[in-house]
């Protein structure tokens, strides 16, 4: 199969700007929501050298001012329609945003979910203790959130899933 070579006009600018914006969507979808969350050094790396990588796939050989321009109007005019899109059809809005995911339920973590979503321990640790939580245990539910965020629902009695020892 051959792919044919796009000529450097500015149909070509325009059509090559938008094969590469679908691509780069359904790429970051398949993803998913851990490469759109808080981004970790090797996270901004990639999205560097993605964004330098493609440039030269958007505009070819010409480096002209109406190109560039041009390549980010239809980037822009693209990304309004897929979220008007997605406004519209809640199927398409659950497809691109993703959902919650639970990782831990009454202090007991799910282990799958955490390896199939590529979360650490060090990451599960961090999010508890940014919401004054020593242990897991603590913890009635833990999310990592469409976004890429990780959400804490603390037991809002004080008490958990483990019962208290012998001096409580």
């Amino acid at each position: 199969m051959t792919i044919p070579d796009l000529g450097s006009d500015l149909v070509s600018v325009a059509v090559r700007t938008a094969i590469v914006y679908v691509v780069l969507v359904v790429a970051f979808t398949w993803v998913g929501k851990r490469a759109a969350g808080q981004l970790s050094t090797l996270n901004l790396v990639v999205v560097l050298i993605v964004a330098n990588a493609v440039q030269n796939a958007m505009v070819g050989q010409n480096s002209s001012l109406l190109a560039g321009l041009l390549a980010a109007g239809i980037i822009l005019v693209l990304d309004l329609g897929l979220h008007r899109a997605a406004a519209r059809w809640p199927w398409l809005r659950r497809r691109l945003d993703g959902e919650p995911t639970i990782l831990v339920t009454d202090g007991r973590v799910d282990e799958a979910a955490m390896a199939r979503l590529d979360v650490s321990d060090k990451e599960l640790a961090i999010a508890l203790r940014q919401n004054g939580l020593l242990t897991v245990e603590e913890a009635r539910y833990v999310y990592l959130e469409a976004n890429g965020a990780i959400s804490v629902i603390p037991y809002r009695d004080g008490s958990s899933a483990v019962a208290p020892g012998p001096n409580a």
